[in-house]
């Protein structure tokens, strides 16, 4: 029951920092694929809103991943966050 309770709240609580950086936050999309022990998250946003979620040199991204890295650590999973296009 916590893993599936947990599955959901990552993903929630990406596209809730992303939408809050960007211009057009009903086109953040985020795609979750699960494995055994890992969980990557692929982000989707309008073309002109790429440069808002990577960041200077990649800092906001950055930061990002590493929250979203803790709380998988919290779970005992791994995370990836990938932006793409």
């Amino acid at each position: 029951m916590r893993e599936s309770f947990a599955k959901g709240r990552m993903k929630e609580f990406v596209a809730y920092i992303i939408r809050a950086l960007v211009e057009h936050p009903d086109q953040v999309a985020i795609a979750e694929i699960y494995g055994r022990r890992n969980v990557i998250l692929e982000v989707r946003c309008h073309a002109e809103d790429m440069g808002r979620v990577i960041g200077k040199n990649g800092k906001t991204i950055g930061s990002i991943r590493m929250l979203a890295t803790n709380l998988a650590a919290k779970q005992g999973r791994k995370a990836v966050l990938e932006v793409v296009e």
